[in-house]
């Protein structure tokens, strides 16, 4: 077997009657021409005039182009192309149009990020704004929750508002994409706090989509806003685009998760001692911060008191601030717990989620962190998966089972029997 670990792959031995069975995506093929497929979406969206039309209709003196930030791997180089030439099509100027990448509470991009990310030609000939969630919003209105809304200021007064962004599952939010451009993308710190704070709820009850509360408010604020279009894909593992849905915000989306969903959630039967998971590789396990999503769906796949060996190179440390202070107080686990239920903060956040796990599990990690990061986290530092796979020979004298996640930021296991 071989599993993603940053820009390489880990290889190592596993005996086929451990392995219950190794969770991949239900893949689909990329399409042959996704440059067409993002052309024709544009000219026949879904719930929506098309693009162009509604550009003529509006006539737009500042349009706003969402996009995400180096942490989403991003088609962008399919995607802009057809999105640029409709916005010329309809008579409006490169100075016109703004680049807002949502950055949530994540740290601007540098001038080579932005290069690699959307390509040299757009980089030069646009402008981008990074957005900064403390800073340079404004208020909209309440919402429905009590929660008041401040939005980037640009993007709260540009005339015409295009957001992007892929379709994949997310842990709290149910999937990324659609209406997560505008929260947490570009909104203030208040309200992706407020909004996240719902997680230590989502997390115990696991709701369906429909009755998330943090999906719910991210879209009443993505439409309190008024986004005019969305250009959004679902993406195999191999970050091919099998399906591109543009136009309404809600119906678009809603197209795109079913398609996100019949790839990525993946039944077992039953949950197993252990499980060997990867984030993925780059960049989604840049740093503890992004990888720690695979650790949350392997959680779903392996008893209480089990064991998981998580791959993620996290080559830029835990990724927060918050997060690694919170780390580095507490004495024990149930601390994250009891702290983020007094006071969510964001990157609190993430010590609870990772917390959370390391109450129930034995967590061993394989990565670039030292012992003490790894040990301040309440995990177990590992040299390598040949190290974990004798690890897990000594700890169950040879009698267990295990699956194995090689797409773990990816694939959601569902126990098929609930009572499991």
């Amino acid at each position: 077997m071989e599993v993603k670990y940053g820009k390489e792959k880990l290889r190592f031995d596993i005996a086929d009657d451990k392995v219950l069975k190794i969770l991949k995506a239900a893949e689909k093929e990329g399409i042959s021409d996704p440059i067409k497929a993002v052309q024709a979406s544009l000219i026949n969206p879904i719930g929506s005039d098309s693009l162009l039309s509604l550009l003529k209709e509006k006539e737009p003196e500042d349009v706003v182009i969402v996009v995400n930030d180096v942490t989403r791997f991003t088609p962008y180089n399919y995607m802009l192309p057809p999105v640029l030439k409709t916005l010329e099509d309809a008579g409006i100027d490169k100075d016109q149009v703004t680049f807002v990448v949502a950055t949530g509470v994540h740290e601007p991009h540098s001038d080579q990020q932005n290069i690699d990310i959307f390509g040299e030609e757009v980089h030069q000939n646009y402008k981008f704004h990074h957005h900064v969630c403390d800073a340079e919003v404004v208020e909209i209105g309440e919402l429905s929750t009590g929660n008041i809304l401040k939005i980037n200021k640009i993007v709260a007064e540009a005339d015409f508002v295009i957001t992007t962004g892929v379709i994949l599952p997310h842990y709290m939010a149910g999937f990324s994409g659609g209406r997560k451009s505008i929260l947490p993308g570009v909104a203030d710190r208040n309200a992706i706090e407020n909004n996240h704070a719902n997680m230590v709820r989502v997390m115990a009850e696991n709701p369906s989509l429909e009755e998330n509360p943090i999906n719910l408010e991210m879209f009443e604020a993505a439409e309190k806003l008024g986004v005019d279009f969305i250009v959004n894909v679902v993406t195999n593992s191999s970050r091919e685009i099998v399906k591109v849905v543009s136009g309404d915000l809600r119906k678009a989306w809603n197209a795109g998760i079913d398609i996100s969903a019949e790839m990525y959630y993946v039944d077992i039967e039953e949950k197993a001692d252990a499980a060997i998971v990867s984030s993925g590789g780059f960049p989604r396990d840049i740093n503890v911060y992004q990888a720690q999503k695979a650790l949350d769906h392997a959680d779903h796949a392996v008893k209480k008191g089990g064991t998981i060996i998580w791959v993620a190179e996290c080559s830029e440390g835990l990724g927060e601030d918050r997060f690694e202070k919170w780390m580095n107080e507490a004495e024990e686990p149930e601390d994250n717990v009891k702290r983020i239920k007094e006071k969510f903060l964001i990157g609190g956040h993430k010590a609870y989620a990772i917390s959370k796990v390391a109450i129930d599990k034995e967590v061993l990690l394989i990565s670039s962190l030292s012992e003490e990061q790894t040990e301040n986290m309440f995990l177990k530092k590992l040299s390598g998966l040949d190290e974990a796979a004798a690890y897990l020979e000594e700890k169950y004298n040879g009698d267990y089972k295990c699956y194995i996640m090689p797409q773990g930021s990816l694939t959601v296991p569902t126990v098929l029997n609930e009572d499991i």
